[in-house]
């Protein structure tokens, strides 16, 4: 099958205007005739869900939380990206499309991301609209910060808490969906099977994760809205449930896989301090806009931070990338990070950890209330007391949030901080309309490879999402299913269920039978192993090749010695876990077959064959100027390339410098 991505013709700017003018319609009593299913239920599920329910179509969502308001998007911290120049510093449409296409590292559609750009701004007003509490200043203007590879304050926020506040307008919106009976909810139900009749997705199989039963459902459109696949590597900053396990299914039914090896190493995350965590937590990246980072300029310095004098410091990000300073990109920060602990220069019991200071901006701050308050001579106490009320009020659940993990005060000791894997960048390959290579079935949010290249900029993950379904899907959808107003609902006797069914079931007895002595939890850590240290922060020919035989021999003990128990019919989290480990050990393999062909270092995929004389990613645009999207065949994949053409901005090495 060639690749076609069915980018609209004419210039950047015009493409999605033209589009959405002259697309094909489905007229509201055929809204009424046609089925969509929605598979996950978070910024892309749920405003997908609500969007296409309000226009008319019948909407089944599945998640498999308890409620659409555990979706993991809840988690996100820092904001939401808008070119609104609400700050007047030059933001245009045009510079966030430029900033998303450079953050990237040239590895993202043009088409794609500029759409993205241009629907920003729409997100913002909906989701006032919605009550969402975003921050605002004094005179009651929305307030922006600014997030790492730009030089404008553009990003919108809620405290540190603007996931949960973006995911409860967009499950507000779903809910009275849900009461006007346009939406069908399933929550505990895990999407298990794609069905497909004459080449088309027609349905699902899903299992009740309280009963076991599994259920047949028919649609005339799959949305793959499920998130990213992070937890490959076990420890990540995903919540423990997300998994891959809807869009390898999605997969190994047809759709292609687009730059798996893409995946995202969040520069402020909470050190690992043992062998008993089970997850690694964000501090948002908006910590970064007031928290100076640094090392000791002392190699293995065991001094308390405060005890080191600021000539004794050294501000690594500042001192590299004077330009960008503290807010460089997220792949540039976690290799420095990296770089400067390996070379002997971690702070904390392991080493493997540098300071995020704010009693900098805090004495800034204090300065500025201090004068506003009339308050003439202040001490340096009352200055930093002062300065502490403003940082509080920014950031104050985060400041709480690494006290309780730590025990340790943020606003008088730095946090530390070390990289950890946080995003995927990869996903189901999709075109312009967000339908894979299976005719009818589509993917939006985390889920999909699109908008984001080879790294993502911070605040952009909310962004994609909302855009996807808020925006995109109601008017792409109607694309093909306009084809498909007279296709009556199919019987789900029909035989292509029923197959579906068996090879569920299939698969689950035979998780159930092995009877082994290992517990999915034991696979999990060796593969998560395997894939962060030879497929994690930087790669190499000899390490990849080496995890692909590794992760080969995980996966056949797995299926050889792992013991799930509980049955079948019954409330079984063992048995949800083991389908999904199954999943993640046969996607490392690819992800590794994947970093091992991109034999050059863009964004997040650092191959340390390719790289400058400062340690900086060095691309290869001559050969990997395109997607990588594999096709599944028989436990094994076949590339195919989508080029990508740079026709509005000029390809140039990475420089925030």
């Amino acid at each position: 099958m060639s690749l076609n991505s069915n980018i609209p013709e004419g210039k950047l700017e015009e493409k999605w205007i033209k589009y959405k003018s002259t697309v094909p319609l489905v007229n509201p009593s055929n809204k009424r005739n046609l089925e969509v299913l929605i598979i996950g239920s978070g910024l892309a599920g749920a405003s997908a869900a609500a969007s296409l329910a309000e226009l008319g179509y019948k909407v089944k969502c599945f998640c498999f939380q308890d409620s659409p308001r555990r979706a993991h998007s809840i988690a996100a911290q820092g904001g939401i990206n808008a070119a609104k120049n609400y700050q007047n510093d030059g933001d245009s449409i045009y510079r966030l499309f430029y900033d998303t296409i450079k953050g990237g590292d040239y590895r993202a559609r043009e088409a794609n991301v500029y759409r993205l750009a241009e629907i920003s701004p729409n997100i913002i007003d909906q989701c006032v609209a919605q009550g969402v509490p975003f921050a605002r200043e004094y005179g009651g203007m929305l307030s922006n910060r600014s997030f790492g590879g730009t030089q404008v304050q553009r990003t919108f926020y809620a405290a540190g808490q603007t996931g949960q506040q973006l995911l409860l307008g967009a499950y507000s919106a779903l809910q009275r969906q849900i009461g006007m009976g346009n939406v069908q909810m399933y929550n505990r139900h895990e999407m298990l099977e794609i069905v497909k009749i004459e080449g088309k997705a027609r349905g699902i199989i899903a299992r009740n994760l309280i009963t076991g039963e599994l259920e047949r459902h028919f649609g005339h459109a799959v949305l793959i809205c499920s998130g990213g696949y992070g937890n490959v590597f076990y420890l990540s900053t995903n919540a423990m449930g997300s998994n891959a396990t809807a869009a390898w299914k999605a997969h190994k039914s047809g759709a292609y896989f687009g730059n798996p090896c893409f995946t995202q190493i969040h520069p402020t995350c909470i050190p690992v301090s043992g062998d008993h965590q089970s997850k690694l937590t964000l501090m948002s990246e908006s910590l970064r806009n007031d928290g100076r980072i640094w090392v000791p300029k002392k190699s293995n310095d065991n001094r308390n931070p405060n005890e080191i004098p600021e000539e004794e410091r050294d501000y690594y990000l500042e001192r590299r990338y004077p330009a960008f300073g503290n807010l460089v990109p997220r792949d540039v920060a976690s290799r420095a990070a990296k770089e400067r602990c390996d070379a002997g220069f971690g702070v904390g019991s392991s080493k493997m950890a540098v300071y995020l200071d704010f009693k900098f901006n805090m004495m800034r701050y204090g300065r500025v209330e201090a004068n506003k308050m009339g308050i003439e001579n202040p001490s340096e106490n009352e200055i930093l007391k002062l300065g502490k009320d403003v940082i509080k009020e920014k950031y104050g659940n985060l400041f709480d949030m690494y006290m309780q993990i730590t025990g340790e005060n943020p606003y008088e000791t730095p946090m530390r901080i070390y990289p950890a894997v946080h995003y995927t960048m990869g996903g189901l390959w999709v075109d312009y309309n967000l339908m894979t290579t299976v005719p009818g079935l589509y993917s939006l949010g985390e889920a999909n490879f699109s908008d984001h290249g080879a790294n993502r900029l911070g605040a952009s993950a909310l962004m994609q999402g909302l855009a996807d379904g808020y925006f995109v899907i109601p008017y792409t959808i109607g694309a093909y299913l306009a084809n498909e107003i007279s296709v009556k609902p199919e019987s789900t006797d029909h035989q292509a269920f029923v197959d579906a069914e068996n090879s569920v079931k299939e698969t689950i007895e035979k998780l159930l039978s092995i009877n082994g002595t290992k517990s999915v939890d034991h696979y999990h850590k060796k593969l998560g192993k395997v894939m962060w240290d030879k497929c994690g922060m930087a790669r190499n020919a000899k390490g990849l090749q080496e995890a692909i035989d590794e992760i080969k021999v995980i996966r056949n003990e797995f299926w050889q010695n792992l013991r799930v128990t509980g049955k079948a019919n019954e409330f079984n989290p063992e048995l949800e876990k083991a389908g999904r480990v199954a999943d993640f050990l046969e996607l490392g393999e690819l992800m590794c077959i994947d970093a091992l062909h991109r034999n050059e270092s863009c964004g997040g995929h650092f191959r340390e064959e390719s790289q400058t004389n400062e340690g900086e990613a060095l691309r290869n645009d001559q050969e990997f100027s395109y997607v990588a999207a594999w096709e599944y065949s028989q436990n094994n994949w076949k590339l195919h390339k989508e080029e990508l053409k740079f026709e509005n901005i000029k390809i140039a090495q990475r420089s925030y410098k």
